[in-house]
């Protein structure tokens, strides 16, 4: 489902993507698309620190778990 949104362009820009024949709609989606989701992982790289940090502990501790049965 789409939604009709408004956003505001600095006209100079509107203007060469018309003349280049781009679609705003769809270039904004993109970009909003994929703020959105380096914004999420952003969040949630913050909320696990604790986690993430505690990990890498034990790795460096005691190494990867399973390391002695790597193959490369």
């Amino acid at each position: 489902m789409r939604a009709k949104v408004n956003l505001t362009l600095d006209s100079d820009v509107a203007n060469e993507a018309r003349e280049l024949g781009l679609n705003m709609s769809r270039l904004a989606e993109s970009a909003i698309a994929e703020a959105a989701k380096l914004e999420r992982n952003r969040r949630w790289r913050e909320e696990n620190s604790d986690a993430l940090d505690a990990y890498a502990r034990e790795v460096e501790e005691n190494g990867l778990p399973l390391a002695e049965h790597r193959t490369f």
